[in-house]
């Protein structure tokens, strides 16, 4: 197989088997750190086996494989099995035949969402180990610098090491409680997916898939859970639209020139269904509120029929639920829809000072699309420039860049 061949294939390992053999090997080493090393060295072999051997029929399968026997190769040197054997301790018992939760990346998410964890340390450590991403992609998902993110993580892990962070399931007592950190995991896992942060694709197929399996487990887990329910009510209205989202000649489709046809019918049915349970449960949580904002879209006819009124409410109470400049940016947006584009644009204007979204592309893209309907165009212009350097996705990017030449050759 060519060198090309072979990294692709790697590559597309990585993208979907990572969080598989990281956890599995996890359970041998007890120790997170040796066991990414001991990953890492699986996928650097298979680069070289795989060119000779060809690539084998379950890569996952033989990346554990040869990820653990590496971990048990290092843990038989006596210096090595002391350090690791006591930092991480499995005392729950094997998951027995037929266990519907035998799956260890459930295991690592609840082994990082420990509460001796800060909360934004134990998502940024999950989206790191489970899936597989780059200290950049964690920090771009978080708005933050890359070396703050890298420090994060670092400091996660050694808090996981000295506090023998047990790696199992937490007890049904215990599980409420842990519940609300999983599920802030679990989303950003899915946005993150949903549209990729940066690369070719606008959509991450694995991390949308693998998000939308970890919120069944955990619905399945915790079925009387009004926010597990509204979790996994948002990722499958939102998920829902998923072939739809980019055109045959590979352009970027808005919500307003998608083919709601092809929207998928059971995933939206299944989602309002839970959007309803999760909605009967006062006070509404975050998650409740925006399972509702996109079951307003997904039962939406027509990007003519959206009742923005309704979605603008909805964003409001958000606002007090869960303030955030994203929740504000996203009400702007929607105001701009119920009343017209001053509207939105007004909104948009003390955001620029909000310094978490300061290398947030979708502020400059928003404001631009205000400012272009309203006919000042210089300043669209200039919105949209902002816009495209900010943004590294690559179909969004041509996205913008068209709206721009659009903008350009209409001669206002």
């Amino acid at each position: 197989m060519d060198a090309p061949g072979v990294a692709a294939a790697v590559a597309e390992a990585h993208r979907r088997e990572w969080a598989f053999v990281l956890a599995a090997t996890v359970r041998v080493t007890r120790d997170i750190d040796l066991a990414e090393e001991c990953v890492q060295d699986a996928y650097a072999r298979a680069l070289a086996t795989w060119a000779e051997g060809g690539v084998p029929a379950k890569p996952g399968a033989w990346l554990t494989t040869v990820a653990r026997r590496r971990a048990l190769d290092l843990l038989r040197r006596e210096v090595t099995l002391r350090r690791a054997l006591p930092l991480l301790v499995d005392d729950e018992p094997a998951a027995a035949a037929g266990d519907p939760f035998p799956d260890d990346r459930l295991r690592l998410v609840f082994t990082c969402c420990h509460p001796s964890l800060a909360p934004e340390a134990q998502v940024a450590l999950t989206l790191r180990l489970l899936c597989g991403l780059s200290t950049a992609e964690v920090a771009r998902a978080f708005l933050v610098a890359e070396p703050t993110m890298a420090a994060r993580i670092t400091r996660a892990k050694k808090k996981i090491s000295t506090a023998r962070i047990p790696y199992r399931m937490p007890s049904v007592a215990d599980l409420p409680e842990r519940t609300e950190a999983v599920l802030a995991v679990v989303h950003l896992l899915f946005t993150t997916g949903h549209t990729a942060p940066a690369g070719a694709d606008l959509i991450r197929r694995d991390l949308v898939e693998r998000a939308l399996d970890l919120a069944r487990m955990l619905w399945a887990l915790l079925p009387g859970d009004a926010d597990v329910a509204a979790l996994l009510a948002l990722i499958l209205l939102t998920d829902a639209r998923r072939e739809t989202r980019v055109g045959p000649d590979g352009r970027l489709l808005l919500l307003a020139e998608q083919d709601r046809d092809r929207w998928d019918a059971a995933q939206i049915a299944e989602g309002i269904d839970l959007v309803e349970q999760a909605l009967r449960r006062r006070p509404r949580s975050r998650h409740t509120l925006q399972a509702a904002i996109a079951a307003v879209h997904a039962q939406a006819r027509s990007w003519a029929d959206t009742d923005w009124r309704r979605v603008v409410d909805l964003y409001d109470t958000l606002a007090e639920v869960w303030p955030s400049p994203v929740v504000a940016l996203n009400r702007a947006a929607a105001l701009g829809f119920a009343r017209g584009p001053e509207a939105g644009l007004a909104a948009l204007e003390p955001l620029s000072a909000e310094p978490q979204l300061a290398g947030y592309g979708y502020l400059p893209a928003a404001r631009a699309a205000f400012l272009g309907e309203l006919g000042r165009v210089a300043e669209a212009r200039q919105a949209y420039q902002e816009a495209i350097l900010l943004t590294e996705n690559a179909v969004e990017r041509e996205f913008l860049a068209g709206r721009l030449a659009e903008l350009e050759s209409s001669g206002r």
